[in-house]
């Protein structure tokens, strides 16, 4: 649910119901948060408590698709590295209408739908 309401940019009831995750998603979707906050040190602290999620691996490889379509933007992805995404977010939100920031909201929204996709499903 809370990552409903992110993706409606309602980032206080995203947070009351993220506030104490029990679970490495709740915590993905508490990085996030932070992230879009924005309030990259937090998103890190949060991205740390999630380690090496199942994900990543599919993250990556869509976030090089992405990057194909803006060759100029300065992210680069081999293994997944959200610390690094973080960083290149909190760039990309400083040049508005940019390639960089274009490529950090499709990334971004790639995220999302994996994350919401592996926290619907039963595991």
């Amino acid at each position: 649910m809370a990552g409903l309401w992110l993706y409606f940019s309602c980032f206080e009831e995203a947070h009351n119901l993220i506030d104490n995750p029990k679970t490495s998603e709740g915590e993905y979707w508490h990085a996030i948060l932070h992230r879009q906050e924005p309030d990259a040190g937090n998103a890190a602290y949060w991205f740390r408590r999630v380690g090496q999620h199942p994900v990543f691996p599919k993250l990556a490889m869509e976030a090089q698709e992405i990057l194909k379509r803006y060759p100029d933007a300065e992210f680069r992805t081999g293994r997944w590295d959200p610390f690094a995404f973080v960083h290149f977010c909190e760039r990309a939100r400083l040049q508005p209408g940019t390639t960089q920031e274009k490529a950090a909201i499709e990334i971004q929204r790639a995220e999302w739908q994996l994350v919401f996709d592996y926290s619907a499903r039963p595991q």
